[in-house]
């Protein structure tokens, strides 16, 4: 495995943390690494750990300015000195020892080492993990590590609701791939079309706030800082540096360090081999096949992939690759691109196949179901769809039969939030200024829509400049507002819970638009599904996280309305 020796120019330049002597002391036990940007968390209960990763999406500081102001230092300055000593006592002990010296944890690591490295029974890799911290990457490399879904769970920080107008130190937050852009003699282009997104966010936030204040005065100056935060997210760059927490298992872990080892961005390469080397204080057992040299040659080829691909393609037909492509305005959509003609009958089937008493085979149900009339297939379904009274209720398991593929382009600050639903199957294409950008209506009514568009164009000429060098590349300059083609594999299952999820009151208006769109163009291919949507909100509301109706929940009949007429 590689060191960090010469990629210390893709590391994120972002100030370290200074800390005290008596912060040092107590924070050192828990956590692997104090002054980089990658740490992992250490000798924490797991229901701390992970309300502590749960604030990242909303923490201005680093994590671990939470457990020590949130956790450490109300218990050690509190008015209970029992609790408070046997606090220092635990900390004396982790730092002298801890719980692996005392627990012999060679035992352990040498099983992990026989039975994954020796033997490759992948499956133990799966048995344990731990929580790695990134203080901040950008969002281009956010995503990339967020395409782990299975095994990997994030918590990042929102766009939405984290303000990132304010500096730290002389620098907004954003990355730059310096290597990269000094062999480009880019840099100060690109640090002048950055800085001029973020001026711009900057100067219309507080504008906005007011405008919001003036139409919406019932609502409180902490609800109208958000929505103007969650309006002008579109402004911020994919180079904007965002904390991010995951939880992952070893096998997890150990294949996004492999992609990334030989990837063609230098910050993913930065983040392989950093995450391996804070990773290795805590589960080195668990990743030592990434140190064999016969592994360097499959990190080539998971990196390798796509570029060998696009190489052969542009030698068969060049007309595909985006250099030949003209900008266009492409509007958001959603297309569902693939479902089965046969959808009820298996769904039916799947129903009765693990019902009590039942032994006949799936072609014999299958058979059974096409015999049925119309009204006894409806009977079925509406007493399989009955009693889930809240959304958090898990749909039947029969949904899961059912395959759909839809096709998406959305603003990418909304795609945001559909990428994290992980039980699925999606893939996206590059991001990039070739399918255009949403301008939020109401920055139209508040006389800010011209200035925003003007922020979002004077990224073209720099990202043509870095798109004909290098299409990853190029995707740091891409504003949140520009959309992105991207589809989604889901079964019906998963599907439901998303619009489910994604359509409440309270979520953002743009993505809610394609929740809507998606669960219309379901009632279109399968009316059947009506009585699994008690729960789709299909309303619009003026200001997004504001429910007109009250959000204990709509009544049935509302929804029905409201999908019916979506669908009509």
């Amino acid at each position: 495995m590689r060191t960090l020796k010469g990629l210390e120019g893709y590391a994120p330049s972002f100030p370290k943390e200074v800390w005290t002597d008596a912060e040092r002391r107590l924070l050192a036990p828990f956590f692997s690494n104090l002054d980089g940007q990658v740490t992992v968390f250490r000798n924490l209960p797991p229901e701390i750990t992970g309300a502590i990763c749960a604030r990242a999406s909303r923490a201005k500081g680093s994590l671990l300015r939470v457990l020590l102001n949130e956790y450490l230092r109300p218990i050690l300055g509190g008015n209970d000195r029992k609790l408070a000593g046997d606090l220092e006592y635990v900390i004396d002990f982790l730092m002298r020892s801890g719980f692996r010296a005392v627990l012999n944890n060679h035992r352990a690591q040498g099983l992990y080492a026989k039975l994954l490295s020796g033997y490759g029974d992948d499956s133990v890799a799966q048995l344990t993990g731990t929580h790695l911290v990134f203080g901040g990457i950008s969002q281009v490399a956010l995503k990339l590590w967020e395409d782990h879904r299975l095994g990997l769970e994030p918590s990042e920080q929102s766009t939405r609701f984290v303000d990132f107008s304010k500096k730290v130190g002389d620098k907004y937050r954003y990355y730059i791939p310096l290597p990269d852009l000094q062999r480009l003699r880019l840099v100060q282009k690109y640090r002048g079309v950055m800085d001029g997104l973020f001026r711009t966010y900057a100067d219309l936030v507080p504008r906005f706030t007011k405008w919001l204040g003036e139409v919406y005065p019932d609502e409180t100056p902490f609800v109208r800082e958000k929505k103007a935060l969650d309006t002008l997210r579109g402004l911020l760059p994919m180079a904007t540096l965002g904390q991010v927490a995951f939880r992952g298992n070893g096998q997890a872990f150990e294949y996004a360090i492999a992609g990334f080892a030989e990837h063609e961005l230098g910050e993913l390469r930065w983040t392989a081999i950093a995450a391996k080397r804070e990773l290795d204080t805590e589960i080195p057992s668990l990743l030592l096949r990434l140190d064999k040299l016969e592994v360097v040659d499959y990190q080539k080829y998971l990196a390798g992939r796509k570029e060998r691909m696009a190489k052969l393609m542009h030698e068969m037909d060049e007309s595909l690759i985006a250099s030949h492509l003209e900008l266009s305005q492409e509007p958001s959509s959603v297309k569902l691109i693939h479902n089965s003609p046969y959808a009820e009958l298996v769904l039916i089937t799947a129903i009765l196949y693990s019902l009590p008493g039942i032994h006949q085979n799936w072609a014999e149900l299958f058979a059974k179901a096409q015999m049925m009339s119309q009204g006894e297939r409806d009977k079925i379904i509406l007493e399989y769809a009955s009693g889930r009274r809240e959304r958090w209720y898990k749909s039947g398991k029969a949904l899961e039969h059912i395959d759909l593929m839809f096709e998406i382009v959305m603003n990418i600050g909304a795609y945001r939030d559909l990428h994290r639903h992980r039980p699925q199957t999606q893939d996206r294409q590059d991001f990039s200024i070739h399918h255009g950008y949403d301008v939020p209506p109401m920055l139209g009514e508040a006389g800010l829509g011209g200035e925003y568009s003007k922020a979002l164009d004077s990224v073209h000429d720099l990202f043509l400049n870095l798109e004909a060098g290098s299409p990853a590349l190029a995707q740091y300059v891409v504003p949140l507002a520009y959309r992105v083609r991207f589809y989604q594999k889901q079964n019906l299952r998963e599907a439901l819970w998303e619009a489910d999820l994604r359509t409440t009151s309270q979520g953002h208006p743009d993505y809610r638009a394609i929740e809507q769109a998606k669960v219309a163009e379901l009632l279109t291919a399968m009316p059947f599904l009506l009585p699994f949507l008690n729960h789709v909100d299909m309303h619009e509301y003026p200001f997004a996280r504001r429910g007109e109706v009250e959000r204990a929940g709509l009544r049935q009949d509302r929804i029905m309305t409201g999908l019916q007429k979506a669908t009509s």
